[in-house]
């Protein structure tokens, strides 16, 4: 067949063009159906969010945990509501995971609290008895770099339109807004721990990594 094509030019375009158009027609016609695709009432994480988010990347969390209910009933009576792919929509990257040493944490925000989450990064073992998780408690002391997400945040929403600063939607501005709506956001959170060394930064106007790892841990739901 293609001998034979070699040999009539014309046919041979007309053969191109037909595989080049229809590449070209399957890469195309998904994005035409992103308007309609469900964010299943999900919106963007606010800065705080997405700052303990890159906590969570930074100190591997999700090399033990996935977050992806799967439909089985075996995991859904344990985590809740199976996953849908909605409730990605504003992930990059997604971490969906494979290997769970721990629980799965999808909606971890549902069924734990500020104070346990305190509890459990500083000591593991203190509410989870014989775990093999390691202690964090260098997040208590490390001052979490809200610079960096603040620029993802502006990035993934001049590039890839991700709804901030619209109605209903966490609102960026500038980055001295920005981080004064987070420090407002950690002082909630921080009223709800025990470690006085952590009140006392937020109070000072700094925010441990402790802090916007938990307001990403209570955003997951």
């Amino acid at each position: 067949m293609f001998h034979w094509l070699e040999q009539r030019p014309f046919f041979f375009a007309v053969a191109l063009f037909l595989t080049i158009a229809f590449a070209g027609l399957i890469e195309i016609i998904p994005d035409f159906g992103k308007a309609s695709q469900p964010t299943v009432g999900t919106k963007p994480y606010s800065l705080l969010e997405l700052t303990g988010r890159h906590v969570y990347i930074k100190d591997s969390c999700n090399a033990c945990h996935s977050q992806l209910i799967r439909p089985f009933k075996s995991e859904t009576d344990r985590y809740g509501m199976y996953s849908l792919s909605g409730e990605y929509a504003y992930d990059r990257p997604f971490l969906w995971g494979s290997k769970r040493t721990g629980p799965d944490l999808m909606r971890v925000g549902n069924y734990r609290t500020t104070d346990w989450h305190e509890n459990h990064m500083k000591d593991p073992s203190s509410v989870v008895p014989g775990t093999v998780m390691p202690s964090y408690a260098h997040q208590f002391t490390n001052v979490a770099d809200v610079d960096t997400a603040y620029a993802e945040a502006v990035t993934v929403r001049d590039v890839f339109g991700v709804p901030y600063d619209k109605e209903g939607m966490p609102i960026l501005g500038t980055l001295e807004e920005a981080k004064a709506a987070a420090l407002k956001e950690a002082e909630l959170i921080a009223a709800d721990m025990k470690d006085q060394d952590v009140k006392d930064a937020v109070a000072a106007g700094k925010i441990p990594e402790i802090v916007a790892i938990i307001a990403y841990m209570n955003s997951l739901k």
